[in-house]
């Protein structure tokens, strides 16, 4: 059952980009050490959202070509790299 529950786990952000597995992979592992530590809800639910920040900020930093830029009304977007 264990085994099950990783594959699903693993697989589930397979078509997604680095930033979205790295944000769904920490959020999971995050939760789990949490849940783990504390031994209640609330540590599980923080553990998650840590490792979710985490993983995203990692995976964020393994997509290569992206940039951020502004535009003149101060909204944030990516696009590629020139």
């Amino acid at each position: 059952m264990k085994n099950l529950l990783l594959a699903a786990i693993l697989a589930s952000p397979a078509g997604c980009t680095a930033t979205e597995r790295g944000a769904a992979i920490g959020g999971a592992s995050g939760a789990a050490i949490g849940a783990a530590v504390s031994g209640d809800v609330g540590g599980a639910v923080v553990g998650g959202a840590a490792g979710a920040v985490a993983g995203a900020l990692i995976g964020n930093a393994q997509e290569p070509g992206k940039c951020y830029y502004r535009n003149r009304y101060g909204q944030r977007y990516i696009a590629n790299c020139p």
